[in-house]
């Protein structure tokens, strides 16, 4: 059986770019083997663990279970697309960092990317919200709780909260 290939054009970290892809192809697959976007991990590859998780016009998704060639037209964020001008690194990856929410750092990505869904929102979710949202995620290294804080903490600092940020 020949292999059928497709022409995907899209936007990946604000470049626009454009690759003939294997139909068969998943996004994770696209964004690390071709344009070597290494942040978007391969763990589950079963849409369970959240390791790959990405931005696609706004909205987070596994992209191990979301096809290469849907990409089609859309706008993809990753972790890499994150950094400012300088290379500088995002309030939530600092928040991640304050408050020791990285420990061997292969789920962090993810973790990070679902949390950008939330801070876009641009609006306060309660603790029960913010657990529900960032529940599609596996680690098997913290317990979850500097995660939660870390993207409280932003969340609330992005709202202009700084005394309740503060007393997370």
């Amino acid at each position: 059986m020949s292999k059928q290939y497709k022409l995907v054009s899209c936007t990946i970290n604000g470049k626009q770019v454009e690759k003939m892809v294997d139909v068969r192809a998943s996004l994770t697959d696209m964004l690390r083997d071709d344009y070597r976007l290494t942040s978007v991990k391969k763990g589950c590859e079963v849409g369970e663990c959240g390791a790959c998780n990405v931005i696609i016009d706004g909205e987070c998704f596994n992209s191990c279970i979301y096809l290469a060639v849907w990409a089609q037209g859309k706008e993809i964020l990753t972790l890499e697309g994150l950094a400012g001008s300088d290379g500088e690194i995002s309030d939530i990856q600092q928040a991640f960092i304050d408050e020791a929410a990285v420990q061997c750092g292969f789920c962090s990505p993810g973790f990070i990317m679902s949390a950008m869904e939330i801070l876009e929102a641009k609006r306060e979710f309660s603790d029960d919200e913010i657990r529900k949202l960032m529940s599609g995620h596996l680690c098997r290294c913290t317990g979850y709780e500097n995660i939660f804080r870390a993207v409280k903490k932003t969340m609330l600092r992005r709202l202009g909260k700084e005394k309740e940020a503060d007393a997370v």
